[in-house]
């Protein structure tokens, strides 16, 4: 994005909260919550607007990338760091009841998205190496290969799309 060419974030670090979801280990209540919440690659998956469901669209994330998709785990790791980041702005910033997780993929592409009822727009900001927080869409904007905000009629869907290396 314009005004941050130049400004690195220490790969290392941004890592740390995907290595909890590490895709290596298998993870059984990921399979769980595709029975409980539905599969975000067939209809958008409701989810409440609170803190705890970043961990279900963390696993949901992980579930569809590694096991449905069958692409590697750096990719999961990837996409579950991203969706964390797009859930936590809605959770936060939004004050909505409820947000969506929609995943697609088409030749080629993975796209992750986020729906929430909020018009107002996500701020990309510029990030300095000591800061604790407002780093979720520099991540995104690091990570993803596009990534944008389509306005609704009521509200906004902020995604994410990644480039699939088919095997």
């Amino acid at each position: 994005m314009a005004g941050l060419e130049g400004i690195e974030q220490p790969r290392g670090h941004s890592r740390a909260a995907a290595a909890r979801w590490s895709p290596a280990v298998e993870d059984d209540t990921a399979a769980k919550a595709l029975e409980l919440f539905g599969n975000p690659t067939e209809a958008e998956v409701p989810l409440p607007s609170r803190p705890e469901s970043a961990a279900t669209a963390r696993r949901l994330t992980q579930t569809v990338v590694l096991r449905q998709w069958a692409l590697s785990p750096r990719m999961a790791e990837d996409a579950v760091l991203l969706v964390s980041e797009l859930v936590g702005n809605a959770v936060r910033h939004t004050g909505a009841r409820v947000f969506g997780l929609r995943m697609r993929r088409r030749r080629g592409w993975i796209r992750i998205e986020v729906r929430d009822p909020s018009r107002g727009l996500p701020c990309l900001m510029p990030v300095q190496e000591m800061d604790v927080s407002g780093r979720g869409l520099f991540l995104v904007d690091k990570l993803a290969d596009r990534w944008g905000v389509d306005l609704l009629p009521r509200g906004k869907t902020t995604w994410f799309e990644m480039r699939v290396t088919e095997r």
